[in-house]
């Protein structure tokens, strides 16, 4: 018996050390590194990769579960993925390109995602043996110790004190960041000429508020102070609400202490709500709508008898469609996922989602025609189409035929052409000929399909090049990199606006919080801290957010998958869009709380289903 274990033991050891000695020969594929450079090779650094590996393995393999299939199985999915967008990433981040030619790419893929999967194996046990003392105490213990505080009386704290948070960086940056598009919306107003670029609910609510508070105090800066406070009360009531569910929920008060000082002093958070783009209340009207999917699956004979419940479910999800054209596409997207779930209540799921599409399509079919806005512009859903036409124009030139030429220069001219810049579409985009396209749409679709199957690299590439923020941990978000604005031209970073457009003008009533808020909108300091730097990056997040995911499946704790579902089908919309953002997928900011109390406190989640 000792001679059998010790044979294990050294087939253990080998298979570390050669798993740590692969792992850290390929880890420099997955670094931002210069050609040639000799920062990881020729360096003590790579030994204490390889002693970290060799120890993690160790540890992972004498301690994990060899033989259940189905979890390998899940972790080797979610590590290839991940290896594949760090692989990916680095190459898109440094030349614009992934060379699917290079064997360095393929040799790496492999190796890493085996190294990747013994440690996410390894972190998945840790985090089911925690929920299980945590659980076994809870069962020693009793019940959790009930809040020192009545619920009302909590909650009207809790939104107190993110008003308070949040006005200090309102008088610094005042009248708020009026950026985004937000001159656009207000003009609309102003001019009474609409068009259905940006949702007519929201340039309804921003220009209508800063036309009626001008018009009364003549006072463009306060109709946009307006503005921005009546958004922060509805982010804060959104906050409050997810704080005294997960109180309900008895997740622990160190986790709610946390989470409302994340979401009072962030400054994601605190630059979103104080921001007049859509995104802020899109995003909380999302937030309001994954805890309704989280109660609706988890406490469905409630909820369905609840007509509180079943109120803010629709309105939260009509709301979030309405803020953003996407949100319906991602909607549509959860719903068989939803009702495949809810055998039970079938039925009742698709009449309420039937009411929330319906409310949504008749106020946004309603303000169109009552408003004459303009429909004429079709760029926005051909975001990357443009951008793989006009990539393949500018790198190959020779997929094109002079016929084929004519018939790009009819919808993109030359001019528009070269603009092209990877990471951002909207220089081509802007110059879109709609009016062409509108006339003869198979024209050019069969031109699209013509070019992509001579260079299909070509338009793949075109694709991650616009999307790999959203999914590459150490992207440096500068899309606008040269652009200039109205008051700044963006050099470093465009990780935020930091604006305020016309008629607006910046009157900082505290003017080293605002240069503190410039700093970190406009400058790369917070991506020099390493781990700190995770917390401000779209793609590092994003695979947080897909560890939880996978984390729940493990489990089995299938109820909690339709929140992840929903947010997964607003993330997928996303990359086929114009630029990688933080904007876009803020909802990886707003649900950050609720996704860690999912993976830090899973067991209050299981034990009531």
């Amino acid at each position: 018996m000792k001679e059998i274990q010790w044979n294990l033991k050294i087939k253990l050891n080998m298979a570390a050390f050669l798993l740590a000695t692969a792992g850290t020969l390929c880890f420099p594929q997955i670094l931002n590194l210069k050609e040639n450079s000799l920062g990881f090779t020729n360096s003590i650094f790579s030994v204490f990769v390889w002693l970290l590996c060799f120890y993690a393995v160790k540890i992972s393999l004498e301690t994990i579960d060899l033989a259940d299939k189905r979890a390998w199985l899940l972790a080797a999915i979610l590590s290839a993925l991940f290896t594949a967008a760090m692989l990916f990433g680095v190459r898109l981040d440094s030349v614009e390109n992934v060379n699917f030619k290079d064997a360095g790419l393929w040799i790496s893929l492999p190796v890493l995602t085996f190294l990747f999967t013994v440690l996410v194996r390894k972190f998945w046990n840790f985090l089911g043996g925690m929920e299980e003392k945590r659980a076994a105490l809870t069962v020693r213990d009793g019940a959790a110790v009930s809040p020192r505080l009545g619920d009302r009386t909590a909650d009207l704290v809790t939104f107190c004190f993110l008003l308070v948070c949040w006005l200090p960086v309102l008088l610094a940056v005042y009248p708020g960041f009026f950026v985004y598009d937000a001159q656009d919306e207000y003009l609309q107003v102003a001019s009474r000429t609409f068009t259905t670029h940006h949702p007519l609910v929201h340039v309804l609510l921003l220009g209508g508020i800063i036309c009626a508070v001008h018009k009364a105090t003549d006072s463009y800066n306060l109709g946009i102070a307006c503005y921005t406070l009546c958004q922060m009360l509805v982010v804060s009531g959104g906050f409050t609400f997810l704080l005294s569910y997960l109180r309900k929920q008895k997740v622990s008060r160190t986790l709610r202490i946390i989470s409302m000082l994340y979401f009072g002093l962030f400054p994601v958070i605190v630059m979103f709500t104080l921001c007049s783009a859509k995104d802020a209340l899109f995003t909380t009207a999302l937030l309001l709508l994954l805890i309704c999917l989280l109660e609706m699956n988890w406490h469905g004979d409630s909820f369905f008898a609840s007509k509180g419940w079943l109120a803010l479910s629709a309105a939260s999800a009509a709301a979030m469609m309405l803020f953003r054209n996407n949100g319906l596409y991602a909607f549509l997207f959860l719903l068989p996922f939803l009702i495949g779930y809810q055998k039970k209540y079938r039925k009742r799921v698709i009449l309420w989602a039937a009411v929330a599409v319906a409310g949504c399509l008749l106020v946004n079919g309603g303000l169109k025609v009552v408003l004459q806005a303009d429909d004429s512009e079709n760029q926005e859903i051909l975001t990357v189409p443009i951008q793989q036409l006009a990539r393949t124009y500018k790198y190959a030139p020779e997929a094109f035929s002079e016929e084929d030429k004519d018939i790009l220069h009819e919808i993109l001219s030359e001019e528009a052409l070269s603009m092209y810049n990877a990471r951002l579409s909207d220089p081509v985009k802007y110059r879109f000929q709609n009016g062409a396209f509108a006339a003869d749409k198979a024209r050019y679709l069969k031109l699209w399909v013509r070019i992509g199957l001579k260079k299909p690299l070509s338009y793949l590439n075109a694709w991650l090049m616009t999307s790999y923020g959203f999914w590459y941990p150490d992207t440096v978000i500068n899309v606008y990199a040269g652009n200039s604005v109205f008051t700044f031209t963006y050099e470093d970073s465009s990780y935020f606006g930091y604006e305020v457009e016309e008629p607006g003008v910046r009157e900082s009533k505290i003017p080293w919080l605002d240069e503190a808020y410039r700093r970190l909108s406009l400058e790369i300091e917070q991506e020099k801290v390493p781990i700190l730097s995770m917390l401000f990056s779209p793609g590092g997040l994003f695979w947080f957010f897909a560890f939880v995911c996978s984390y729940m499946l493990y489990r089995k704790n299938y109820h909690l998958l339709m929140p992840c579902i929903m947010v997964l089908a607003v993330w997928l919309t996303v990359i086929l869009g114009p630029t990688y953002l933080p904007r876009y997928v803020l909802i990886l900011w707003f649900a950050l709380p609720l996704f860690a109390a999912f993976l830090l406190e899973e067991e209050r989640f299981r034990s009531c289903s």
